[in-house]
């Protein structure tokens, strides 16, 4: 059995039918939901057979290609199998360019349709007219980009790393132009030089006082952010052992997976029409995560909280899906629900702000066999890379490093600092005719 009910927000289907671009439609013209295939009207699973990769692949080329506006981005199809019986589960947002329509019917009752109940509606014409003209006209691809000489070398490795082609169509292909063919302010996010600062701040105590380090991991693609802004905060994700004699426990200093999907939903769902990047802090006894702009409309706390995903920039969440840094819709937030509790997010008129305390706290116990130790959890690319040019070239410099690494200077010297403090590395003789010796790996 399906653990859902048919309603407003699901539809089981035994099969695919000639209809399924119009159930697609209603729920991207209402407020998102699944489509289960393979399920009969009881919530049975009934399975499906034949070439289940086949029927996945004409799922997605149906709906790429009858409906309009695009819908890339709004929509996954995934197979799914239990008790012993495969079934397809095609999960919708709700568009933020609405009406959808069927392709080549343009926008009439005939092809624009709505989710009532369990069922699908026409909608009436006032309403067609309604959403239409207040479809969004500033969405990010619509939105001229503030500099024209952009260039996506960054952006090209990335994808090149994931088995890519780069063709002439490459950047089309990702809705870089607008309508006049000029970059819009898609193409400037992920351009390779930008000036949209990214901050991670960190303090000593537990509010906004006390700032020991202040880092911008902006002005750069939007994907090597947001790799940057992982992999400070995988440096800062520390291990505490707790032993407690015969026992020995480890706890992380957060869960790392749940606050990744923290920060990429940060990067994928931000505001960025406001021009405001969202904002990374770290204090003595949590992490902080604040992105712009609230709940979109037609969504309900609760509904955000169960996952229900509006992708408010499906441009970006195209991009971030192709260098698989975000996997199916909607699985992020469930992901953080499953370590921390709903409590983490507080909502605001103008933007969402998640928290998430840190672990060690619940090692705070008055046992005189307790010792709590301080280690890193593993080492971030960066040190590895740092250890490895070492090895070769222990006269190498910091600054040939950064050079090498393509980072900044104080990003070296932070990286070899802790490198240092975990006894990892060593220098041996004078600043300038020294070696950097390697203690262990």
């Amino acid at each position: 059995m399906i653990e859902v009910i048919e309603d407003v927000r699901n539809e089981f289907k035994v099969k695919v039918t000639d209809k399924l671009e119009n159930e697609v439609i209603s729920f991207l013209n209402t407020n998102g939901g699944n489509i289960f295939i393979g399920v009969n009207d009881k919530g049975e699973i009934v399975g499906i057979s034949g070439n289940v990769d086949l029927l996945q692949r004409s799922i997605k080329d149906r709906l790429k290609d009858n409906i309009m506006p695009s819908i890339v981005g709004l929509y996954d199809v995934i197979l799914k199998s239990k008790e012993d019986k495969k079934y397809i589960q095609i999960i919708i947002a709700r568009g933020n360019e609405r009406p959808y329509y069927l392709k080549g019917m343009g926008m009439t009752p005939d092809s624009c349709f709505i989710r009532v109940g369990s069922s699908i509606q026409s909608m009436p014409s006032d309403m067609i007219s309604n959403e239409f003209s207040k479809r969004t006209r500033n969405s990010l691809k619509n939105i001229v980009s503030p500099k024209q000489d952009l260039t996506f070398s960054q952006l090209k490795i990335y994808y090149e790393e994931k088995g890519f082609k780069i063709n002439d169509n490459f950047l089309k292909q990702l809705n870089f132009y607008t309508d006049d063919n000029k970059f819009n302010y898609v193409a400037y996010l992920f351009s390779d030089n930008n000036s949209m600062s990214i901050l991670f701040g960190k303090y000593s105590g537990t509010n906004a006082v006390n700032l020991i380090e202040n880092e911008d991991y902006g002005c750069c693609s939007l994907i090597k952010a947001t790799k940057s802004i992982l992999n400070k905060l995988e440096i800062e994700n520390k291990t505490f052992t707790k032993i407690t004699y015969p026992e020995r426990k480890e706890i992380q200093l957060f869960d790392y997976e749940a606050v990744r999907e923290a920060v990429i939903n940060a990067m994928c769902h931000n505001d960025w029409s406001k021009e405001y990047a969202p904002k990374f802090e770290l204090f003595s006894n949590r992490l902080v995560i604040s992105s712009n702009g609230g709940i979109q409309e037609g969504v309900t706390k609760e509904e955000f909280l169960q996952g229900f995903s509006l992708p408010k920039n499906k441009e970006l969440m195209k991009v971030f899906r192709d260098l698989e840094l975000v996997e199916q819709m909607g699985t992020g937030i469930i992901r953080i629900l499953e370590s921390y509790d709903k409590s983490s997010f507080e909502f605001f008129p103008n933007f969402i702000r998640v928290s998430f305390p840190f672990n060690k706290n619940k090692f705070k116990e008055s046992n005189n066999q307790t010792i709590i130790k301080l280690e890193n959890n593993k080492l971030s690319e960066i040190q590895k890379s740092i250890i490895s040019l070492m090895s070769d070239s222990p006269a190498i410099t910091q600054a040939t490093l950064a050079t090498l690494l393509d980072v900044n200077i104080r990003t070296i010297q932070r990286n070899i600092k802790e490198l240092m403090d975990l006894g990892i590395i060593e220098r041996i003789g004078a600043t300038k005719k020294g070696e950097w010796k390697i203690i262990r790996k």
